[in-house]
């Protein structure tokens, strides 16, 4: 991966280079699945924040929980959950977006006063595309993209995982950019692209 290629990373379609990662342990949710794909999600969130070297925790101060993931077999079946619309005020417009764009994931990110990521709302519907990808491959897919602030233009093009074997497991060059925005010398939020070359000098190179 080029410096280049870590800039595009984190830089959007309007040209802003924006950066931020979590600014606090994360704390995980999951609604609308059964215990065993639960199961997979956490362990696929342990190991993105194990990678990360950050931490998880038991409850968030704030939110009692900051990672929040709702499945559902359609957008329409949102504003039903109870006090969703409390946590995202403008919910039934999004639900209208959802359903004009035929979207089947979304994110939105809050932040702190410092621009750290305080909590992540994941919203993913399972359609017939998404019913074919196994729950380990989606699971672990959904947490390397809540894990920092990438541009909406990262991954449009080329998955951030790769398949070995009969495992799905996550690009080096994708692991070494995670590794490498949370070296605790690095900032928690970043808007200059400079800070893509810290990341890439930061980065493991292959032998």
């Amino acid at each position: 991966m080029t410096p280049q290629e870590v800039e595009a990373l984190f830089t959007r379609s309007d040209g802003d280079y924006v950066f931020a990662r979590w600014g606090r342990p994360i704390v995980p949710v999951v609604f609308g699945v059964e215990d065993a794909t639960i199961s997979v999600l956490k362990g696929a969130i342990e190991a993105i924040v194990v990678l990360a070297r950050h931490q998880m925790a038991e409850t968030d101060p704030e939110l009692g929980a900051n990672l929040m993931v709702f499945f559902c077999k359609d957008w329409n079946e949102l504003p039903d959950v109870p006090h969703l619309d409390q946590l995202i005020p403008d919910l039934k417009p999004l639900v209208t977006k959802l359903n004009a764009a035929d979207a089947n994931q979304y994110r939105i990110f809050r932040f702190d006063g410092q621009g750290g990521i305080r909590a992540c709302f994941v919203f993913i519907k399972i359609d017939a595309h998404l019913a074919e990808v196994s729950a380990e491959t989606l699971c672990l897919s959904q947490m390397v993209q809540s894990i920092l602030l990438w541009s909406d233009r990262a991954f449009q093009n080329a998955s951030p995982l790769a398949v070995v074997g009969d495992t799905t497991v996550l690009k080096p060059e994708v692991a070494s950019v995670i590794q490498a925005a949370y070296d605790p010398v690095m900032p928690v939020v970043a808007d200059d692209a400079s800070h893509a070359l810290r990341l890439f000098a930061r980065m493991e190179k292959p032998q």
